[in-house]
């Protein structure tokens, strides 16, 4: 009989992200356990006696443990078990398999969203002590350089342990009512987007009008309680998660940990776009009209001619105005929206690809995947493979 493996959870289940892993590593053990999991008890249970008890981990006779988010994880991973671990505060934690976010990707995929949305000033704000958050920024701006503009960053007035959140949102809205307006504001997560918001209020600038913010996370419940409710980046955590507990398996059938070295990348998926985004800062009304008609006709078979009898506008208008505005033709706008309607498919649904291209007007599957790995640089199946739910 196959030895039941007892695993360590040091996971903040507060937050989309830890979630995400959690549902993951749920469903490898569902797959290929059962394990038993000790994690932390609510604070109702003494939680201070499961730390003691962790400190000496040979009394719960643990096999491996997996660490998300702590603010000290080497500490856990000297303990000696098989470990995987997702840093925030550092890049990489030493004797652990990493869980790791691809963030260049996610800032390069906030640049494009509010690039496309017509912006042309731009603004990070993030956190100066975690790692995370200045690589995407770093992404972020290089994507807004890349395309002739310049980035605004936020700079914190002092280290996040010693200032408190009263003092900073009165620098933070200060600072926001200096950037010049319409502005489109990137944040590393979902939690700074909303401190952004509050900020916001004090400085008595409106959300999307004067300034679009687009986080990380898809944190539906911070997204949704924002009032407006806030624009996210998704990732694939689940997926993240059963390849970090399919990896600790393998550590732990092993005696000498050959895997410890291994990382795992969280890829972001999609822009969920909610009101702090809903916006087109373009300056031609004509183009504005035509990409909103372009948006809320994603998924029929629409033309450049629909676009140009929808907005009253020649063609050879309408497509001088797109190259100035967007630096692309009309016809290349309406394939990369529906591009990114088929990307969002098939990472939210278990559609076949024939199905989401019958949904979508194709009569077979070989036109929509030639256009869609022109935009994306793979076949809709192995993205599927790589970003979609494991």
């Amino acid at each position: 009989m196959a030895k039941v493996r007892k695993v360590i959870l040091l996971i903040d289940t507060s937050r989309a992200y830890c979630r995400g892993l959690l549902r993951g590593i749920a469903k490898y053990s569902r797959l290929h356990g059962p394990w038993i999991f000790y994690h932390k008890p609510p604070y109702y249970r003494h939680p201070a006696h499961w730390l003691k008890a962790l400190s000496h981990q040979k009394e719960l006779d643990a096999d491996g443990i997996i660490i998300i988010e702590q603010e000290r994880p080497r500490e856990f991973v000297q303990l000696g078990l098989p470990a995987v671990a997702s840093p925030y505060i550092e890049d990489h934690v030493a004797g652990a398999a990493n869980i790791v976010g691809d963030n260049a990707a996610m800032g390069r995929m906030a640049a494009e969203h509010l690039l496309d949305r017509g912006f042309k000033n731009f603004a990070y704000c993030g956190f100066q002590d975690m790692f995370g958050a200045r690589s995407r920024g770093e992404s972020f701006c290089r994507r807004i350089e890349q395309a002739g503009f310049h980035t605004h960053l936020y700079k914190q007035p002092r280290p996040r342990g010693h200032r408190s959140w009263q003092d900073e949102q009165i620098s933070m809205a200060d600072w926001l009512r200096s950037l010049p307006k319409p502005i489109g504001l990137m944040t590393c997560t979902d939690d700074r987007s909303r401190d952004v918001v509050e900020a916001c209020k004090i400085a008595g600038l409106h959300v999307p009008e004067e300034l679009a913010i687009i986080g990380v996370d898809n944190d539906e419940l911070v997204c949704e309680l924002s009032s407006p409710p806030l624009s996210s980046i998704a990732l694939n955590t689940q997926r993240s998660g059963y390849e970090a507990a399919e990896l600790l398996d393998k550590m732990m059938s092993r005696k000498k940990r050959k895997h410890h070295d291994r990382t795992i990348v969280v890829h972001p998926t999609h822009v969920v776009t909610r009101q702090s985004t809903e916006i087109l800062a373009m300056e031609d009304r004509d183009v504005a009209a035509a990409v909103r008609f372009i948006r809320r006709h994603a998924k029929e078979m629409i033309q450049v001619s629909d676009v140009t009898e929808a907005v009253a506008v020649s063609r050879r208008t309408l497509e001088q105005c797109f190259r100035r505005e967007l630096h692309r033709s009309v016809l290349a706008e309406i394939k990369r929206t529906r591009v990114e309607q088929v990307a969002r498919m098939l990472v939210e649904t278990n559609l076949s690809i024939a199905q989401i291209a019958f949904a979508l007007g194709h009569a077979g599957v070989e036109n929509i995947a030639r256009y869609f790995r022109s935009e994306k640089g793979m076949s809709p199946l192995a993205y599927r493979k790589r970003y979609g739910q494991k």
